[in-house]
């Protein structure tokens, strides 16, 4: 009998340490699970930061919220290289991750935006105007990764229309792997640097369709698929075929448009391929390299606003 009662507190014992340490888990990932699990945060600001009164131009804006996962390590290695970059170049230069920042008369002092692994929902209706009559009016945008991910689902315009594709996953066996890039277009400013391939580890995103397919864009560069093991969690398969892009762009309205799958790894900002990438990218973005992007919006798409 006291051997019988000895072994129940035993396994009740056990079992209130792996609810405590299942307990203790829950809240210290409880940011990543709202993130990642529960539709992300639900964060949206409404009162923009003080920014300095003497921006040179043009200017940068750099946005780095995060409603949806977050690459912290990508984040906080790309926010110096911009600015390193901006000063370099004499451009005005400012990060946030306030999203009150997109307003019209702020973005009428920048010329172009970057969004730095910017994930998840993050604006309010009249905040996504701001955006969408910045670009089209011909302000720049560069993206980076985790801002064509599937976290921004919600607003259907910015997937369709900036990132021109719906993603689907990234290989988890192993998440990240050396692969090669081909460039396919070496003209354009962000990869004119480059070879004709490329070896670089990353997390390889894969998408539904080639943005290939999308009016206007122009693919820079693919992956090769055969470098690579494009498998996800529980044997999902990402491959893409022959056609996988993973940088391109577009005009969009009058604006400029440029978007990389590449830079979920903190080295991605110290690379110094990528870096030269991302600093044509911006360049291209602010009008000073690369030819302009065409007419003002139609009044159709005016008409799609917030949608």
């Amino acid at each position: 009998m006291t051997r019988r009662f000895t072994w129940k507190r035993i396994v009740l014992y056990i079992l209130l340490a792996l609810l405590a340490w299942f307990a203790i888990s829950l809240i210290r990932n409880w940011d990543t699970i709202q993130r990642v699990f529960l539709g992300g945060l639900k964060v949206y600001e409404t009162e923009a930061p003080a920014l300095p009164d003497d921006i040179a131009r043009p200017a940068i804006l750099v946005f780095t919220k995060t409603n949806g996962f977050r690459h912290e390590e990508a984040i906080l290695a790309a926010n110096p290289m911009f600015e390193a970059m901006a000063r370099d170049h004499g451009w005005g230069y400012f990060q946030t991750e306030n999203g009150a920042t997109f307003s019209p008369e702020i973005l009428a002092r920048f010329d172009a935006v970057v969004f730095s692994n910017t994930s998840g929902d993050v604006f309010t209706p009249d905040q996504r105007t701001a955006f969408q009559q910045f670009i089209e009016g011909g302000g720049g945008y560069v993206g980076i990764h985790a801002a064509g991910d599937i976290s921004h689902a919600a607003w259907q315009w910015y997937v369709s229309t900036i990132i021109g594709s719906n993603f689907t996953g990234h290989p988890m066996n192993p998440q990240f792997q050396l692969a090669t890039v081909n460039v396919e277009d070496r003209t354009h400013p962000a990869t004119a640097h480059l070879d004709a391939t490329w070896q670089r580890t990353d997390e390889w995103y894969s998408f539904d369709a080639s943005p290939r397919s999308v009016e206007g864009v122009t693919v820079l560069a693919t992956l090769d698929e055969g470098t690579y093991s494009p498998k996800g969690m529980f044997g999902s398969d990402y491959a893409m075929g022959a056609d996988h892009p993973i940088a391109w762009w577009r005009c969009v309205g009058q604006g400029r448009v440029f978007y990389s799958a590449m830079g979920h790894t903190a080295l991605s900002f110290t690379e110094a391929e990528n870096v030269q990438m991302l600093t044509g990218a911006v360049e291209w973005a602010l009008g000073l390299k690369g030819e302009a992007c065409g007419t003002a919006p139609t009044p159709e798409a005016e008409a799609t606003n917030g949608e």
